[in-house]
């Protein structure tokens, strides 16, 4: 199939499900299209189960194949999803948040990595190194995923831009973990090496990769986006400021992939400074509205998109009864890795500030993983255990979006009723 043919194809069935998911299901619109499309695949399973002559899973899963879901959104969706969940979150609210953001996307990422590994390679016998990879993909909390579900949860606003900015920066503080676990370990159990950019070279290696990475994805989105800034104060024309913030996202994401920098933490960067400093001072209020609009409308239809492509992903996913059972446990370690990264944090920094009862629970519970994770796990290199850890990434996010993602308003409600201090 052409690309015009499966992305056709891909929006026909998002609008399809959604539908469906409207009509009858009526769950948050995301997660109702991610809940038709795994029934629909589940579906098609057990009809091949039935009638095998029909070849329908075969079928399905030959389509399936030809849309490299971890290209499509590591290198094409993401950093349109990153600058329209970034543009939404305010430079002044995340200013009085940045120490909490900061120690859980850093601190935050780096425990639940090592958590989950442990325990993942002792549960399964999986080498430590390889065992680290697959807690570094799946420690990230997925900003798609996330503030997809913050649009329905109506939380606080204090606890909203913790939970937003966090899932913003810990997303690419985590995928500069994984590339550098990625380097280490592979080459060494699985018999895969070359440097394309991202090589190890020990821990100064890796320590120069985690600092080029990240500080230099920064520092391109901020760059780009002042440019950009600078560029539309001089412009009185909506249509044409939609485009070039359009460009920047698309551009300025490129350049950082082909200069191996961090290209998620530069289209925050970017979304960041335009959606703050930018809408303020570098547009009109119509152009304001239009760029607004604009970008909730792409952040609605990709996601839309993602999540069915997410619910199609299972005829990639090897199930065995030990894998089934890995995954279920990876569903509690992550679960605890989540809460050691949340709770940590907060204890550092409680002597200095205040913070509501309920914060570490809702944090925990709403650090949804999602469609990142499934893609980072299918670019692993291939090996013996690829396979499982596939299918316990598959299983941690499909309860993670419909599971957590459907609780999260009521657990939200429940303990936020006392005000919240800060």
């Amino acid at each position: 199939m052409s690309f015009l043919q499966i992305t056709s194809l891909l929006i026909v069935l998002a609008g399809a499900f959604g539908a469906i998911n409207y009509l009858f299901l009526k769950l948050p619109s995301s997660i109702g299209i991610l809940v038709v499309s795994l029934a629909a695949s589940l579906m098609i399973i057990v009809l091949e189960l039935i009638f095998p002559a029909m070849n329908m899973a075969e079928t399905v899963s030959g389509v399936v194949n030809e849309i490299d879901f971890s290209e499509a959104l590591l290198e094409g969706m993401l950093g349109l999803l990153l600058f329209a969940g970034a543009l939404h979150v305010k430079l002044a609210d995340l200013r009085e948040q940045w120490r909490v953001v900061f120690l859980m996307a850093t601190i935050g990422v780096g425990l639940s990595t090592l958590i989950v590994g442990t325990a993942f390679s002792y549960i399964t016998g999986m080498p430590f190194l390889i065992a680290l990879v697959f807690g570094s993909l799946i420690s990230p909390t997925d900003p798609v995923a996330v503030l997809g579900v913050l649009r329905e949860a109506s939380l606080r606003k204090t606890l909203e831009t913790k939970i937003a900015g966090e899932s913003l920066f810990n997303d690419g503080v985590g995928y500069v973990v994984y590339l550098v676990l990625v380097g280490i370990a592979f080459p060494v159990v699985a018999g895969h090496g070359g440097d394309d950019g991202h090589g190890g070279g020990g821990l100064a290696g890796a320590a120069q990769l985690f600092f080029r990475e990240a500080v230099g994805g920064a520092l391109l989105g901020i760059v780009l986006g002042w440019l950009v800034f600078r560029v539309m104060r001089l412009i009185d024309d909506y249509a044409l400021e939609v485009l070039i913030t359009l460009g920047l996202a698309f551009g300025g994401y490129e350049l950082a992939v082909a200069l191996h920098i961090s290209a998620p933490i530069m289209a925050v960067s970017a979304g960041l400074l335009i959606g703050d400093v930018g809408a303020k001072h570098g547009m009109s209020e119509q152009t304001r509205r239009y760029v607004e609009s604009f970008w909730q409308l792409i952040d609605e239809i990709l996601n839309a998109v993602l999540f069915l492509m997410i619910g199609f992903e299972v005829f990639l996913v090897a199930f065995t009864l030990d894998t089934v059972l890995a995954g279920l446990l990876a569903i509690v370690l992550a679960l605890v890795a989540r809460l050691a990264a949340v709770a940590i944090p907060v204890l550092i920094l409680r002597p200095f500030r205040d913070f509501s009862p309920g914060v570490i629970p809702i944090m925990t519970w709403g650090g949804l993983k999602g469609g990142i994770s499934v893609a980072l796990a299918l670019s692993l290199p291939d090996s013996e255990w690829k396979p499982l850890i596939l299918t316990a990434t598959y299983i941690v996010v499909i309860f993670s979006i419909i599971v957590q993602g459907l609780t999260i308003k009521r657990l939200a409600t429940k303990l936020g009723r006392e005000p919240e201090l800060m």
